[in-house]
């Protein structure tokens, strides 16, 4: 039975891992609206394909979406292990600023609605599951 429960999280791990950096991701981004007027804010975002590779162990960053133990400590502002980077500057700003709404704007669609993308397949992966599990 616990062979198939590892089976089971194995199937899952990749969209879970993905709605997971996916929800970083986004609260990165609404931190750059939220600071649109804020002097000398520097826009921060992450690389989603280096991030899901940390997160996926595929490189050498260490994983912060899982732990050995409760007690342990997650590293303060890091996406799957990585830090996320300074995004660059599209037109300067007098304060100092470097959010630009409309890059900020389309980056946040854009990852919301993969984020619901990434949940229509888990819904239909588990749709799946259960009717095979039904007959």
């Amino acid at each position: 039975m616990e062979n198939t429960v590892n089976k089971l999280d194995d199937y899952m791990r990749f969209h879970q891992l993905a709605l997971s950096v996916r929800g970083q991701r986004q609260q990165l981004l609404a931190s750059n609206i939220a600071n649109a007027d804020t002097p000398n804010y520097k826009a921060r975002d992450i690389d989603f394909g280096s991030a899901m590779s940390a997160a996926l162990g595929k490189t050498g960053a260490a994983r912060d979406l899982s732990k050995t133990a409760a007690a342990h400590f997650s590293q303060a502002g890091t996406v799957a292990g990585l830090p996320p980077a300074y995004r660059k500057e599209v037109q300067g700003n007098i304060d100092g600023n470097t959010v630009d709404m409309d890059v900020e704007r389309n980056a946040f669609t854009e990852n919301a609605l993969k984020y619901e993308a990434s949940l229509t397949l888990i819904n239909m992966q588990i749709k799946g599951l259960l009717s095979a599990i039904q007959g």
